[in-house]
């Protein structure tokens, strides 16, 4: 039977070692921690349970998609439950504006802040459909192995004038510099920034008009409980606490995993839903062709990074909605700071989510659970010492967030932790620290990013945010699929019927 290992159990890598288990592929999944997720790791601390990572569900879909491929159901294992408003948007200025659902609703606030850009954003909404049909429905799940993969599609991304950047086609629709930024933050979600990320990628907009925002009961980290035990349903094989030491390579074929505890893991093929720098420079160091792409990988621009910091309070909020987006004094020149450096800028727009929105149970009775995320340099655009600097920063937010939008937060502060760029570094192996891998621009995109499988190694395979189609949970699920097919093809089995939409 043939044998496989997946490493890292991100939602790429959970994604992948199921369609394999499902097909008949005998998986073995290796992580790192002491539980499943990667960046989706969650943190129970004095009563309040924090999702530490990715928050959004935008494609139930493609999730439902891995269970009916095995004769299950995601309801079964998982409730999602629907995020309406999708965000509130908050300015200094006092202006807010509730990115909805309703469409009708969603054009009556555009109109009350500028009566042209509702018809403008009808536009809009019609090209993002466009790029959603083209750049998500059709390209998604396709790897991209060769240059001329990427010209035959090229008409139509170019038709769709992908070479200029979302803020840019966004101002051909929408004029009002506060609605051009309601409708452009999207990018900074999957590493992007809105001003250098490829129009492309405007395509999130119709994704969540399409199928909504949804967060399951008990957190992401139950939606990532759930697909490890749909793998463990399926037969395949799973371990915890398990780092990778090393993958052997002989005659341009990986052969073995070798974990750091000593044990070693004969296997057909190998996928990595590791960091891909890791994966190169460390895990197959010894591999002469893989130091080099190493060393190529570490020549292109890598995403930010990120702050967040994660508090309990013994009040509840109940204006706060569950997604909301606080703009700073500055947009366009807070972002170049973000992803130039080369220092932390003393202003920030920030990103606060509130689960107990939509599920209480994640905090004690009575109390409210939430996490702030502000976007950041990576340790290769700003040396900063995060382990004197996390905690100030940590305060510096906190006394920002109480004097504009929660009042009382220190006084009613019941725990709180950080996660900082260094521990991007440390816990999950990220280059940089960079939070979402290789930066989302056109020319480090579909061909030109890592490739689903390796070049030179025939059976080393990537998934998850390095490599096609990027980060993000439906990207890194997409990944997964354009990962399956091939391996599955490479394997001589039949791919897995499409689940009906």
């Amino acid at each position: 039977m043939t044998k496989a290992a997946v490493i890292g159990s991100g939602f790429g890598g959970l994604a992948l070692a199921i369609r394999l288990q499902a097909a008949g592929v005998d998986t073995v999944l290796f992580e790192k921690r002491d539980r499943l997720g990667g960046r989706a790791y969650v943190y129970e601390q004095d009563g309040f349970t924090f999702d530490a990572g990715p928050t959004v569900i935008t494609d139930p879909s493609a999730l439902e998609e891995l269970f009916d491929l095995s004769g299950r159901k995601l309801s079964d294992y998982v409730k999602l439950l629907n995020v309406d408003p999708f965000y509130r948007l908050l300015w200094e200025d006092g202006y807010s504006f509730d990115y909805c659902s309703d469409e009708a609703r969603l054009l009556e606030q555009i109109r009350a802040k500028n009566p042209p850009d509702a018809e403008g954003y009808q536009r809009f909404h019609e090209y993002s459909v466009e790029l959603f049909r083209e750049g998500y429905l059709k390209l998604g799940a396709v790897p991209f192995l060769n240059f001329w993969s990427m010209i035959r599609v090229a008409p139509q991304l170019i038709g769709l004038q992908s070479y200029r950047s979302v803020y840019d086609r966004l101002g051909d629709f929408v004029k009002d510099p506060q609605l051009r930024q309601a409708f452009s933050f999207h990018t900074l979600l999957v590493g992007g920034d809105p001003f250098k990320t490829s129009a492309i990628y405007a395509l999130i907009h119709a994704l969540e008009r399409k199928w909504g925002v949804w967060f399951p009961r008990g957190g992401t980290g139950a939606l990532v409980s759930g697909m490890g035990r749909l793998f463990t349903d399926l037969g395949g094989e799973l371990h915890l606490n398990a780092p990778v030491k090393e993958v052997t390579v002989e005659d341009g074929r990986a052969q073995k995993v070798i974990l750091e505890s000593g044990v070693e893991v004969q296997v057909d093929a190998v996928a990595s839903n590791a960091d891909i720098v890791h994966t190169y420079e460390k895990l197959l160091g010894k591999t002469p062709s893989a130091a080099k792409t190493a060393r190529q990988i570490k020549g292109k621009r890598f995403s930010n990074s990120l702050f967040v910091a994660y508090f309990g309070l013994k009040r509840k909020h109940p204006n706060i909605a569950h997604h909301t987006i606080i703009f700073g004094p500055r947009y366009r020149e807070l972002i170049s700071e973000i992803f130039s450096g080369p220092n932390l800028p003393d202003d920030f727009s920030l990103y606060l989510h509130r689960p107990t929105a939509t599920d209480p149970a994640l905090a004690p009775e009575g109390c409210d659970g939430f996490y702030v995320l502000s976007p950041v340099p990576n340790l290769g655009k700003a040396e900063i010492d995060w382990s004197v600097e996390g905690l100030k920063y940590r305060d510096r937010i906190f006394k920002y967030l109480e004097e504009r939008y929660i009042p009382g937060l220190t006084q009613d502060l019941v725990t709180s932790r950080i996660f900082t760029p260094a521990d991007f570094q440390t816990e999950l192996n990220a280059h940089l620290g960079s939070a979402f891998s290789i930066e989302p621009i056109l020319t480090q995109s579909a061909y030109f990013r890592t490739h689903n499988r390796d070049d030179q190694i025939s059976n080393l395979y990537f998934v998850g945010a390095g490599t096609h189609p990027g980060a993000g949970i439906p990207g890194v699920v997409g990944s997964a699929k354009a990962t399956a097919g091939l391996m599955l093809d490479d394997f001589g089995i039949a791919s897995l019927p499409e689940a009906a939409e």
